[in-house]
């Protein structure tokens, strides 16, 4: 069965260190594929989505037909039902989006990545073989997310409570992979996967 082509998903709460990890997986030349900027596209490009959210949460979003990030993120992201209404408009595209270019990478690679933090909260886990994801305690995600200053920890912790727990997650992957560590040890997790999958 080495020849089949895999699809993976690789998730994690905000925090939890599944970017690093996917760049492990990039510099052993396998593609990745990140599902948040192939959104940001959707929501920058297509005109069909700018309508609908400008229609759901106003002009303000976008200025000068550029999305305006810092009052979607004070006005949609902060609230959960507003975070389910956007998704519900955004990920069916993502998913097609994705897929296509999955199957387009399969030409070139056995192996082909999907970084996405909302696999299980976008109903996307069907769309992969295995989903891996990387976990870490709070307090740690909490504090690289701090340190980075992309967010205080009040934005954190209300990203945090957005997406489903982690526990929840752990019941549904199909790998767990701790990071709790150093770099070196989550690079040795990425190597130690990549060795499963090319000999499944």
């Amino acid at each position: 069965m080495k020849d089949k082509k895999l699809s993976i998903g690789i998730t994690g709460n905000i925090g939890s260190g599944k970017s690093t990890f996917c760049n492990f997986i990039k510099t052993q030349n396998y593609p990745v594929i990140n599902a948040d900027e192939l959104a940001k596209k959707i929501l920058t490009e297509d005109e069909h989505v700018k309508k609908k959210i400008i229609k759901s949460f106003g002009e303000e979003s976008y200025a000068d037909g550029i999305l305006n990030k810092t009052y979607l993120a004070q006005n949609v992201f902060s609230n959960p039902a507003k975070v389910l209404k956007i998704n519900s408009i955004v990920h069916p595209i993502l998913i097609e989006q994705n897929k296509k270019l999955v199957n387009k990478l399969f030409e070139k690679s056995r192996l082909v990545f999907t970084e996405a933090a909302l696999i299980y909260e976008a109903d996307m886990e069907a769309e992969f073989d295995y989903v891996v994801l990387v976990s870490a305690v709070l307090e740690n995600r909490k504090n690289r997310v701090t340190a980075s200053g992309k967010l205080s920890e009040e934005e954190f912790l209300r990203r945090d409570s957005n997406q489903i727990p982690e526990e929840e997650k752990k019941k549904r992957a199909d790998f767990i992979f701790e990071n709790n560590g150093s770099e070196s040890d989550l690079k040795s997790k990425a190597d130690f996967l990549l060795m499963i999958l090319n000999n499944l």
